[in-house]
């Protein structure tokens, strides 16, 4: 048996596990690493089930060419050749601006970087998005106008420094089994914790203080705790004045926010309300952690900023044991957006309209011309798609037509596509409408870096040799960029692609994978004696000056009505992940979720007439799903819950197309939905 070290493909805690290889070569099983900072020798179910699908027989294991109307088998050089040629054609013919790729947070951070910089470099668009865009758009565009970073600001081993947990919109024992253990340990030891989750989480059992508000009140539910901390004189004063700004215009804002308006519109007594505050602000260290419950929504950058401004409020930022903490939801989301596979930015959060910043990655990279004009999102990419603005669409490890909201409109746009091209490890629902399919290595079968929620940038190491002719992403993603004409990008190894990273990333420039066999690095850490960062403003914030930014509330896009007099929300459970692309191929995960399901209040099952495990149909303006139906008190009356795992009844049929006008992040949170029996 052999034991290699590497990193968890899923969430984004980052925990190490040794993938064991047997004498045939072949994955058969996992364990913990006992010496890992954050994952201690502990893994979630997922975590001990990562090896399952990647010897699973339904991996693609050549590159496949659509003939006839279908796919069949074919060549590398002529795939390859084909989607470099037909990317380059429909650029030719008209502009750059009419293709777009869309990166993977489930690819390494190399592979991330080479994405962008093919579609820059070689396509010469700033069209290049990936899934943070459906899940921490929010968070990035939100924290780096509050804080100057759009980050993680502590570190997971904070969480034993806390003395209370403010968890919002978060099921973290559930999306973040580790980090959810953790908060458990501490409030065992006498921490305080406060949910706000109309759900009754696990978390939310054992709280101290459990909000069920109302889906999309975030924001009320935070001025008016802001408004009872300023009125009963519970700030941070000295913090207020010597580290931020505009603080007057956050006080005349709450101040339209008493709780008793605050209230009515998120359906909490004022009196909870106030006890949120004086919870809140009574710790010596409160930590703020939140997940997609804040950030998927019409206004989910505003519910981040005013997460912000309750940790700057009570100078809870900049020590260890708070922090406005984000989850990230899948193993690389940080280091996607690290890379620089967003529209508006280079690796670093160099932004593609600053002159200096696009003079040096062009020198770097030996090229001109690269374009000034911010990209479209991947979200504006379905649309534009729909509308036969966007002609060529090449997609490395996403799967849209699961993951995006409406998936209708998603299949009709990339139908509309001239040309679709797919990488990935499956046969997808996206990678079935494709006109060339080529076959990924899955994280087992490759080197390379991932980033965690808490910034660590840790190694991902190869076990196993590529299944069939399957071929690791950073290596096709060079091979296209090769036969679209350009020579720069000719790698060794992903080794070389990092050295070029740190080169070009100020806060990735101490990072190296000589530096990365111990626990990892957490950025930012810019120079090769750098020890990292493990909280982040600590003395100033990134920008200077904390800014406060106050938000209005703001209705969700769509509310119930007699039509349709259920919200629908979704997310995940326990034992899938995501699109369930990888979770659905393991045994065991599979056996203890096999059904889609809708979770439903008793109150609102009785009225109905539907009894626990019955089949029902769930429906919205958009479609309608047939799910199983069950009876809970997780649920809130007139609330559903759906998980997004099952391909035969898609959570995303159903949800709104509707975008945060800033960040363009889709409300999957809050939509009508009804509930019928199945006849």
């Amino acid at each position: 048996m052999k034991r290699v070290l590497t990193t968890c493909p899923y969430c984004g805690v980052g925990c190490n596990l040794y993938l064991v290889v047997g004498d045939d070569g072949r994955l058969v099983g996992v364990e913990p690493s006992v010496g890992h900072p954050v994952s201690r020798g502990q893994l979630c179910i997922k975590g001990w089930n990562a090896f399952h699908f990647v010897n699973h027989p339904d991996r693609l294991t050549h590159p496949l060419i659509r003939r006839g109307g279908r796919l069949v088998p074919a060549s590398w050089d002529e795939a390859l050749a084909l989607v470099a040629g037909r990317m380059r054609e429909i650029q030719d013919k008209h502009g750059p601006d009419s293709v777009a790729v869309f990166s993977s947070a489930k690819t390494t951070n190399e592979e991330n970087y080479l994405a962008m910089k093919l579609t820059r470099a070689v396509f010469k668009t700033n069209n290049v998005d990936h899934c943070a865009r459906l899940c921490h758009a929010s968070t990035v565009a939100g924290l780096a106008a509050t804080f100057g970073s759009g980050a993680m600001t502590n570190s997971i081993a904070c969480v034993e420094q806390a003395d209370l947990f403010f968890v919002i919109g978060s099921n973290t024992t559930e999306q973040h089994p580790i980090i959810g253990a953790r908060i458990i340990q501490v409030c065992q030891n006498g921490g305080k914790l406060m949910v706000a989750d109309n759900r009754k989480i696990r978390l939310a059992r054992l709280a101290d203080l459990h909000l069920r508000h109302r889906n999309g009140t975030d924001v009320a539910l935070l001025n008016a705790m802001m408004h009872v901390i300023i009125s009963e004189g519970l700030t941070d004063e000295e913090f207020i004045a010597s580290r931020t700004e505009r603080y007057e215009d956050l006080e005349r804002l709450v101040a339209h926010y008493p709780p008793a308006r605050a209230a009515r519109i998120t359906g909490l007594t004022p009196e909870e309300i106030a006890d949120a505050a004086r919870l809140f602000a009574s710790a010596d260290h409160a930590m703020i952690i939140y997940a997609m419950g804040i950030t998927q929504h019409t206004h989910g950058v505003d519910n981040v900023r005013s997460c912000a401004n309750l940790a700057m409020l009570t100078g809870n930022i900049g020590r260890p044991g708070t922090g406005v903490n984000p989850l990230r939801g899948q193993n690389n989301v940080q280091g996607a957006c690290d890379m620089g596979a967003l529209p508006d930015v280079y690796s670093g959060y160099q932004r593609v309209t600053d002159d200096a910043a696009r003079a040096k990655f062009q020198r770097a990279w030996g090229v001109r011309g690269l374009p000034r004009d911010v990209g479209i999102t991947s979200t504006a990419a379905i649309d534009a798609a729909a509308a036969g603005d966007l002609k060529a669409l090449y997609v490395i490890g996403e799967n849209p037509t699961l993951s995006h909201p409406d998936i209708r409109h998603v299949r009709t746009a990339l139908q509309n596509l001239e040309f679709l091209a797919v990488q990935d490890i499956f046969q997808t629902t996206t990678a079935d409408l494709a006109d060339v399919v080529l076959p990924a290595c899955s994280f087992a079968e490759k080197d390379g870096t991932f980033t965690s929620t808490e910034r660590r940038v840790q190694r991902v190491r190869r076990a196993v040799s590529p299944i069939g002719e399957s071929r690791p992403d950073w290596h096709i993603i060079c091979e296209i960029a090769s036969r679209a004409g350009y020579s720069g990008m000719q790698y060794d190894s992903p080794d070389a692609v990092m050295e070029e990273i740190a080169a070009l990333t100020p806060s990735y420039g101490g990072i190296s994978y000589s530096r990365l066999d111990g626990p990892g690095l957490q950025w930012p850490c810019p120079a090769a004696d750098h020890q990292g960062t493990p909280v982040l403003h600590v003395g100033k914030f990134a920008r200077g000056q904390g800014v406060f930014r106050p938000a209005d509330y703001r209705p969700p896009a769509e509310l119930p009505d007699d039509d349709y007099p259920f919200v629908l929300t979704t997310g995940r459970n326990y034992f899938h992940f995501h699109t369930g692309t990888m979770t659905r191929r393991s045994r065991l995960l599979h056996r203890e979720e096999r059904f889609p399901y809708v979770e439903i209040s008793p109150e609102d099952a009785r009225s109905l007439g539907i009894r626990d495990q019955q089949w029902i149909h769930v429906g919205t303006r958009r479609g309608e799903v047939r799910v199983q139906a069950r009876v809970t008190d997780t649920a809130m009356k007139g609330v559903l819950f759906m998980p997004f795992h099952y391909v035969e009844a898609a959570a995303n049929l159903l949800t709104i197309n509707a975008l945060d006008p800033e960040a363009e992040i889709p409300e999957f949170k809050v939509c009508a939905a009804r509930v019928r029996s199945t006849p």
